[in-house]
């Protein structure tokens, strides 16, 4: 995600792009505290993935599933 993206959710949810990436970061740290199999197969560099990361490896599923 570019800081357009950031921009377009949190106008139009009224918040802050800085409220934006605390509410995706925990509720990702908050996927891992007991990841399932799916959580797992995120590919990560560290315990949680980065907002980058999930975001990446979403956008990667959605495009395989259009092939």
């Amino acid at each position: 995600m570019n800081r357009s993206d950031y921009k377009k959710i949190a106008k139009k949810y009224g918040v802050s792009v800085q409220e934006v990436k605390r509410d995706m970061k925990g509720a990702i740290d908050s996927a891992y505290v007991n990841p399932n199999f799916h959580a797992r197969c995120v590919q990560r560099k560290g315990e949680t993935p980065t907002i980058d990361e999930f975001v990446n490896h979403i956008a990667r599923r959605i495009s395989a599933t259009k092939d």
